[in-house]
């Protein structure tokens, strides 16, 4: 015979599991309570942090962290969207101790609370793109590949202008695009400062949404055709302080992918939502040392498709790391390097039916 167990003393046990969970978790984890104050810690936050922890509990916790915290943003996004979020390469400046990076998750406990969780392993995504041995390959391989792309550039581009000049009205935007595309992909390559640990953009203030427009253009007679391509701009954003080029590279490529993985449904019920957003307060690490620079202007890349692989997702902008059969692993190594250029970030969520790719940047000076 089955014993049966009051709901109560079910719940109870849920709760001592739970809690013996946080306390066991080889990373250092918070919770903060809805009045901002710290409710708990668990032992590896109390080793990481040290005796600063007690000055905690005699304060509010968000008191204790600098003007423009990335962490005071990380848990107000868990409450304002009501799931779990993470942000990559914040920098963490507590109780005096020396600033280091790491990647952080808050998630809501529905009392008002949220769990903040920290993993110290992963670096930031301008240094784990900028130094290394694969990326220093990738520099190498496109030079040499440089000289044979722009021999058939040349003629696409002629094979475009004999068809614009016979084309009907209606025909003749198509294979305009395709000149514009063959003049942008030939100054990237002329330039072949991608990989190039001395790239600098050129900067120029942009309107966002005329960048994303011709994204979306691009997408929608291309990969995404099919799909449903949807926008949610906000139309108060500021300009951009970019290169147009490279923009318009890394959300093609982030599209793209977003596009291939609706299309893996299989069901024709695929997705692809572009969204515009003003983030007040996000502040970004720049390459190469710890001052803060200010990018706020959040670009969001949505698909309703099978997700990013659990194993994959903390080597993701890495060069060679690819889910795709025939994929060379350089698109998102490639879009982490230039939105690390312009002083921005770029980060992921990612579960079954939903991967949001995030990229923030900074706005016009």
């Amino acid at each position: 015979m089955i014993e049966s167990f009051p709901r109560t003393r079910i719940q109870s046990d849920q709760r001592e599991l739970r809690a013996a969970a946080f306390d066991l978790s080889p990373e250092p984890a918070l919770i903060i309570a809805p009045d901002g104050g710290l409710s708990a810690a668990n032992e590896a936050a109390e080793a990481l942090f040290g005796q600063g922890l007690g000055l905690l509990t005699r304060g509010r916790f968000r008191d204790a962290l600098p003007a423009g915290s990335t962490l005071v943003n990380l848990l107000e996004r868990a409450i304002q969207e009501g799931g779990a979020v993470r942000e990559r390469g914040l920098l963490i400046n507590l109780f005096g101790q020396v600033p280091f990076e790491a990647d952080g998750a808050a998630k809501p406990l529905g009392d008002g609370s949220v769990l903040l969780t920290l993993h110290l392993k992963v670096g930031a995504i301008g240094e784990r793109t900028g130094d290394n041995a694969g990326m220093r390959s990738v520099v190498g391989l496109g030079r040499m590949l440089a000289h044979e792309i722009k021999n058939p550039l040349a003629g696409i581009r002629g094979a475009a202008q004999l068809l614009k000049s016979g084309a009907k009205a209606e025909d003749a935007p198509l294979a305009q695009l395709i000149v514009d595309e063959t003049d942008r992909v030939r100054r990237l390559v002329d330039r072949m400062e991608a990989f190039s640990d001395d790239a600098s953009p050129n900067r120029e203030v942009i309107n966002i949404h005329q960048i994303l427009n011709r994204v979306r253009a691009l997408a929608a007679n291309g990969v995404a055709d099919g799909l449903t391509l949807k926008e949610n701009y906000d139309p108060s954003l500021p300009p951009v302080f970019g290169d147009e080029d490279q923009l318009i590279q890394v959300f093609l490529n982030i599209v793209k992918n977003a596009a291939e993985a609706a299309h893996a449904r299989g069901d024709g019920r695929g997705e692809v939502t572009i969204s515009t957003g003003f983030r007040h307060g996000v502040r970004v690490r720049a390459a190469g040392g710890q001052s803060m620079r200010g990018a706020p202007l959040e670009v969001r890349i949505t698909d309703n498709g099978p997700g990013v692989p659990a194993h994959l997702r903390d080597y993701l902008f890495e060069p060679f790391v690819t889910t795709k059969s025939f994929g060379a692993g350089l698109g998102l190594a490639l879009c982490a390097k230039l939105v690390a250029a312009h002083g921005g970030l770029i980060d992921f969520e990612s579960e079954p039916g939903r991967t949001s790719f995030r990229i923030l940047l900074p706005i016009e000076p």
